[in-house]
């Protein structure tokens, strides 16, 4: 069986983290659904950014606004990834439809220059569900302390969302238990929740990246027997967190609150894997696949890592194996003088300053094109 094929079989469904015109236009996109199983597109501002600074995809779009001449480069840019989404969505609506709304969905994000602004977020995300106007879309919200709140909100208002930029499970815990408020306030007045979902998208590899280079730089200066600890922490600690994650995810699952709301249709809020391309070339390219298989997750994949496991990916129920050890790694981690909050906080920091940046280029790519199309208009 196909690898990718087998993941869906194991429980796990398979998304691809990456959107780009031609993906839709040329078909690519449903061969992946057809052939791959895949059920899900993912995307962000650096995704967008590089697929309209890197492509002529959308020229005809950035034209027709530049020589207009009134356009904002954010409104060109939600003009674009709207079309883009709306025609993923359409793409996806089979699998939406095959598999009781479970999967099929694409994502969209607020505006990363929100993440601290909770009625900011609210408001648009109101804002791009009303645009977009399709069932098996996600808005994308940062789990940020702001953001928090904004998924209550918006859960309650039957506004599906993907909870982004998660790396400590604390966070996960309070975005879990918003999710819960926020389906409570739904089920008062009287919604459906089995049309509300939601993902909690909890980031892999940009943890090990962080802790390695601290445990390389320890390395240098560390007695023998230090030595052999730090390197035996290498590349290990983000999988034990996402195991830890995972499994108070199925604690969640079997509190009576949880069970009281499924009983009135409400679907879990899967948790993502999301960032799971191996950044160290020494790692096996699809160990971020490999390590994090288990019923009831999703893992959204980079092309190339889409790629790499449908040729040589392995399948096994590899999230429920040995969670005794990764509690063992995460204690050795503090034990080593390293503090997962204090990393996990500087990811989230980072997590938010990085899609600020790639949409700040975003948009002065877009301004840039608009300028180049008013120019060409006064030439005629």
């Amino acid at each position: 069986m196909n690898p990718l094929r087998a993941l869906n079989e194991s429980g796990q469904s398979v998304w691809l983290d990456y959107i780009q015109r031609r993906l839709i236009t040329t078909g690519e996109l449903k061969r992946l659904v057809d052939e791959d199983g895949l059920t899900g597109i993912t995307s962000n501002p650096a995704i967008f950014e590089k697929a309209i600074a890197e492509s002529d995809d959308y020229d005809d779009v950035i034209a027709r606004f530049g020589r207009d001449g009134t356009a904002d480069p954010k409104s060109v840019y939600e003009a674009v990834a709207t079309r883009d989404i709306q025609e993923a969505a359409d793409v996806l609506k089979t699998v939406y439809d095959r598999t009781g709304r479970r999967d099929g969905y694409v994502s969209l994000e607020v505006s990363p220059y929100l993440a601290h602004d909770t009625e900011g977020t609210v408001a648009e995300a109101r804002r791009l569900w009303d645009s977009v106007a399709r069932d098996n879309l996600l808005i994308k919200v940062p789990g940020t302390p702001e953001g928090v709140p904004a998924i209550e909100q918006l859960i309650g208002e039957g506004i599906s969302v993907n909870v982004t930029l998660l790396f400590a499970r604390e966070a996960y815990e309070q975005v879990a238990q918003a999710y819960l408020r926020g389906l409570a306030k739904a089920a008062a007045d009287g919604r459906d929740l089995g049309r509300i979902a939601s993902v909690a998208s909890f980031f892999i590899s940009r943890i090990d990246t962080l802790v390695d280079g601290t445990l390389k730089a320890g390395l240098e200066t560390a007695d023998e027997a230090g030595k052999g600890r730090l390197r035996g922490l290498l590349g290990k600690v983000a999988i034990a967190n996402a195991k830890l994650t995972y499994k108070r995810y199925q604690e969640i699952m079997r509190s009576e609150g949880w069970q009281a709301l499924a009983a009135q249709g409400a679907r879990p809020q899967r948790l993502l894997w999301a960032s799971t391309s191996a950044k160290d070339p020494s790692y096996r390219d699809v160990l971020y696949v490999e390590e994090l298989v288990g019923e009831d997750t999703v893992n959204t994949m980079p092309p190339a890592t889409l790629d790499g496991f449908r040729d040589h990916g392995k399948v096994r129920n590899s999230l429920e194996e040995d969670v005794e050890g990764a509690s063992e790694t995460m204690a050795a981690l503090e034990q080593a003088g390293l503090s997962m909050q204090e990393v996990t906080d500087k990811l989230l920091e980072d997590g938010v300053r990085l899609f600020a940046e790639a949409f700040d280029k975003l948009l002065a790519a877009i301004e840039g094109e608009c300028r180049k199309a008013a120019g060409a208009l006064s030439h005629e």
